[in-house]
């Protein structure tokens, strides 16, 4: 195969909601490309993408999926990626190493929310975005329809490079108003018959080849002047400015093609080759070090893995972008993350399941490698004298979490490496073993997404697993002053035990003053602060610790173990179990043996001094809150509203979001268990959310008397 230069290569993301056709447009894209020699379809489960047994189980992208595709001297990378926003870590991958996003539209179904999210996607990164209209044979698709909400949601950015003819199962034609060709297909696709243009739509494409013309000369001073002076341009100029204004993001051209039946395949991959960027065109990416890196194939090498794949009879295959500088065969590179060496034993190029050969691969190109010792999702390897890393994708929080257990308990190491080894392919699979809620936890985009973990580990790894509610991170607190004091004394032949601490508890709010004197049942305790230590808790929150014992009551040296004892009991608070916060403690008196007292004794007494005192602060439990943000179709509106109200939350605010409406919203996390399912259910999939944490804030009386007795009755039944 060819070794192509930086300036003939252009990466570019497939993107689209789930069901526009993504997967059949990667087959018509490597057909005409000549890769394959027959059309592979979804139900045949017979596709170079969606080759994975999950994929071909469930009928729906899971993986991104790499290939290319060489036409008319160009090399176009592309990454095919999930529709699902379940899956959405593999189109953000996708637009963080590719140059142009080619979203997919359903003709049948026009702007959905899949289209908004990863439209927003790319204006988060700067990324250019072409707009294919597919699926122009279903007799639902109407072109004017989709083309006026395209301007409705995406502005008059939005220019026509072609129209269909006609429509519906009839659709055979289109008509290209930059070529001002007409493109006729046989049944079966393939091969079009160019022409002139039908009279009786001349005048459309006219008036579609002057915006376009307009459109193209916007972003070049001397195209303006020239479109000022003759109110044309020639294509190559066209091109020019079209390239130019993909790459201010002040063109959204729109394409025809209709991948099921092979048409427009051909036209496209020739805009593809002649207009959208290349890798030079591009802003340059900078390194974590905030330097911007040139993608020259004479400079230093630096490789970036992006994506890992698990291939059956391979093992792992390693995807990467060469950053900079030229991969050879053979290469020695250093791990710039984990300090390792690796050998590039084999170099390929990506075609779906497929990998082809080469020898070195050039700045700006995409390929793959496999038998890697110690690389990982996110590393950069490195030539001599390089310090390059990469770490600029950002992925989006977690909105669905499941504890999970293997069902024979002694398969749990085996299930945590299977699911470490998942995490890798699919960053947005975050597995966390969580000490405060004593439960292995699994964190991802949705349902289907956990689902399709617990397929993979049951069906690929053969280890049964149960998913189910995970615990809530509660957190407990005091409301007001309270004083407690408690002896340990234990005699039991020899030296025994002894400890007496008396304490003082308060809310503790950032910027309060120093404690002075404080009154319970008529009696006055004068404080004096001897010491104070202010503990920020990992947690969230503080535990301010005050000595404030006079006369030697205490010896110093025992306060180090009153504090522990109170630690220990932070961290397992008297209501529930869950962690305590926003404390403030003083330590005013206590008693010692001269022989008998020592740090364990102390460390009770704090310990059960402190839950006294807890329990009689006003203790209250508070709950994690978090944003939610949902784009909606207005139809769906009123029902999402009355979901969340039911769910405990409080509307913040509603906004219009290209034609959908944005709802913001404040809800405990409890209620947010199975808010992704049921947002699914009452808008029939239309809608989308995020989530991100807010703070804690108390929970309802009635909720806290629940929880509290639900705390009860476990540890009855743990006794």
């Amino acid at each position: 195969m060819k070794v192509y230069q930086t300036n003939e290569i252009k990466n570019i993301a497939l993107l689209g909601n789930a069901g526009a056709g993504k997967t059949t447009l990667t087959e018509s894209i490597l057909f005409e490309s000549g890769l394959i020699t027959r059309r592979g379809n979804v139900a045949s489960k017979n596709t170079v993408s969606d080759y994975f047994p999950v994929e071909q189980e469930y009928g729906y992208s899971v993986f991104a999926t790499v290939f290319h595709s060489e036409f008319n001297g160009k090399k176009l990378n592309f990454i095919d990626c999930p529709g699902s926003d379940d899956f959405a870590g593999a189109s953000i991958t996708a637009l963080n190493v590719t140059d142009t996003a080619a979203i997919v539209i359903n003709g049948a179904k026009g702007v959905e929310v899949g289209t908004q999210n990863q439209f927003r996607q790319t204006q988060k990164l700067g990324k250019p975005v072409i707009f294919l209209l597919n699926q122009l044979d279903d007799d639902k698709c109407d072109f004017d329809t989709i083309l006026e909400k395209l301007h409705e949601v995406y502005g008059s950015n939005v220019i026509p490079v072609q129209f269909p003819v006609a429509t519906g199962p009839g659709f055979n034609s289109i008509i290209d108003v930059l070529l001002m060709k007409q493109y006729t297909y046989p049944e079966n696709g393939g091969k079009a018959t160019i022409t002139d243009i039908p009279a009786e739509f001349q005048n459309k494409a006219e008036e579609l080849h002057h915006a376009l013309v307009e459109a193209a000369a916007e972003h070049d001073d001397a195209l303006m002047e020239k479109f000022f002076e003759s109110e044309s341009l020639t294509q190559d100029e066209i091109r020019e400015g079209i390239r130019k204004g993909l790459v201010a993001r002040g063109i959204f051209p729109l394409f025809c093609v209709c991948a099921r039946q092979d048409m427009g395949i051909d036209r496209l991959l020739e805009f593809l080759g002649n207009v959208v960027p290349f890798v030079s065109d591009m802003p340059k990416v900078k390194n974590a070090q905030g330097e911007e890196v040139t993608p020259d194939s004479e400079g230093p090498t630096s490789l970036f893995f992006f994506k890992t794949g698990m291939e059956p009879h391979i093992g792992e295959v390693q995807y990467f972008k060469v950053m900079s500088g030229t991969v050879h065969e053979g290469d020695d590179l250093q791990n710039a993350d984990r300090g390792s060496k690796e050998r590039i034993s084999q170099l390929f190029v990506c075609a779906g399941q497929n990998r082809i050969k080469v020898s070195e691969l050039k700045a700006g190109d995409i390929g793959c490698t496999v038998k890697l010792k110690d690389v990982h999702t996110g590393n950069t390897l490195n030539g001599k004298d390089v310090e390059n890393r990469f770490n600029y994708i950002k992925y989006p929080n977690a909105k669905y979490t499941r504890a999970i257990r293997p069902v024979n308990v002694a398969e749990m190491e085996k299930m945590m490496v299977a699911i470490n080894r998942m995490s890798e392919e699919d960053p947005t699979w975050v597995v966390e073993q969580s000490k405060e809620l004593r439960q292995v936890l699994i964190h991802g985009q949705g349902e289907f997404h956990l689902r399709t973990l617990k397929w993979r580990l049951e069906n690929n790894d053969k280890i049964q697993v149960e998913l189910y509610e995970q615990r809530i991170p509660y957190r407990e607190t005091i409301t007001k002053t309270a004083r407690a004091d408690y002896r340990h004394k234990k005699q039991s032949g020899g030296a025994g035990q002894f400890g007496e601490v008396h304490l003082i508890l308060e809310p503790y709010t950032e910027g309060m003053p120093d404690p002075s004197m404080y009154k319970f049942g008529g009696q006055e305790f004068k404080i004096t602060p001897r010491s104070t230590e202010e503990i920020p808790l990992e947690w969230g929150g503080k535990l301010v610790f005050i000595n404030s014992v006079v006369g030697g009551a205490i010896d110093t040296r025992f306060m180090p173990a009153i504090l522990k004892g109170i630690m220990e009991r932070m961290e397992r608070g008297p209501l529930t179990g869950s962690y305590a916060r926003d404390v403030r403690v003083i330590v005013y008196d206590g008693k010692m043996h001269p022989v008998d007292s020592n740090e364990v004794s102390f460390m009770l007494a704090g310990r059960n001094a402190f839950s006294a005192a807890f329990r009689d602060a006003g203790p209250k439990i508070l709950e994690p809150i978090y944003d939610v943000e949902v784009l909606v179709p207005a139809d769906y509106m009123g029902d999402v509203m009355s979901d969340l109200q039911g769910r405990r939350g409080i509307i913040m605010g509603m906004d219009s979001d290209g034609g959908y409406q944005k709802l913001n919203a404040k809800v405990p996390l409890k209620e947010l268990s199975s808010f992704s399912t049921a947002l699914s259910s009452i808008t029939a999939g239309s809608a989308s959310f995020t989530m991100s944490f807010s703070s804690y804030e108390l929970v309802p009386a009635d909720v806290q008397d629940k929880l509290i007795k639900e705390h009860e009755a476990e540890q009855a039944e743990e006794a």
